[in-house]
């Protein structure tokens, strides 16, 4: 049944918008005028050695022929799909492990943030020193283990490039999407799992039809966070690849860093939109989703 929504009368609404002004003017100086300054930016040709002109579409258009957009485009999709996905499930694990009770339960639970409470930049710099051809550890592990008989080039191939981001990636974020599900995880009542234990069902049963459905909002909020960050992800790539080898693991942010390192700020804002653009259709489909506005009426 629909619930009656509250009307307010106008002196409430006025007194609504006076109390979170200070709100509104921060929103609006340091979110609304950056993104309006770099769509105007987009419509101009604004290179530091010539005059602003206005070119309306060209920049947009420029960017339908630029090869090393679409490679940056997929690999970007690619980076979101394999390491948000890769991410969902190892959080989901550990949620679950962390949601039972056990002995450490307390210091497990503070140790798996220590990768979240890193810097991207320390972290990516860690990973960068650990793939080293080298002295890396890993190639130190692999060898010794027996895996391969000589040093591999982690970061030397489109492939390995790419995983070894991921992987990287993973190692740091995963701990956000564990405690985001630990925390829905902790609002279901034991009283429905231990109900349909009694009715003898086992824990895929109690996962799919318990964990799942009444997990699923906070499941969509997690992957709201963790896709849109992932989409202009930047320092990891920066620090540990470069967007290397050949440009094969450049992201559309990084791309659009290069431009306005060298000065094309008008090309560089129109790929920047494209970010823009990218992150708000992703975030309106989790939303859709996840039925926010149906569960609100």
């Amino acid at each position: 049944m629909a619930r009656s929504r509250k009307k307010y009368s106008s002196g409430q609404t006025w007194q609504a918008y006076i109390f979170n002004s200070p709100l509104i003017l921060i929103t609006l100086i340091f979110v609304f005028l950056p993104v309006a300054g770099t769509l105007i930016t987009g419509f101009f040709r604004n290179v530091t050695f010539m005059p602003n002109k206005f070119i309306f579409l060209e920049n947009f258009y420029r960017l339908f022929g630029d090869v090393h957009f679409w490679q940056s485009v997929r690999f970007t999709l690619l980076f979101v799909f394999v390491s948000v996905g890769l991410e969902l499930v190892l959080g989901m694990m550990f949620a679950l492990i962390l949601n039972e009770a056990f002995p450490g339960r307390g210091l497990m639970r503070v140790a798996i943030l220590i990768p979240w409470a890193i810097p991207v930049a320390i972290s990516a710099r860690i990973w960068q020193l650990m793939y080293n051809f080298d002295f890396g550890v890993i190639n130190y592990i692999v060898i010794h283990l027996g895996f391969v008989s000589s040093p591999v080039n982690w970061l030397g191939s489109p492939v390995g490039a790419f995983f070894s981001i991921v992987i990287s990636d993973i190692w740091k974020t995963t701990p956000f999407i564990t405690i985001i599900l630990l925390a829905g995880l902790s609002l279901i009542p034991d009283e429905l799992y231990k109900q349909a234990m009694i009715d003898g069902t086992n824990f895929i049963q109690r996962f799919y039809y318990i964990t799942i459905p009444l997990l699923r909002p906070v499941i969509v909020v997690a992957l709201l966070f963790r896709t849109i960050d992932a989409i202009r992800i930047f320092d990891l790539i920066y620090v540990l690849t470069g967007g290397g080898p050949g440009g094969s693991t450049s992201s559309i942010s990084l791309y659009a860093f290069k431009y306005y390192i060298t000065g094309d700020f008008g090309y560089g804002s129109a790929i920047s939109i494209v970010v823009f653009i990218l992150a708000s259709a992703l975030a309106v489909l989790y939303i859709k989703f996840g039925n926010f506005a149906g569960e609100l009426k």
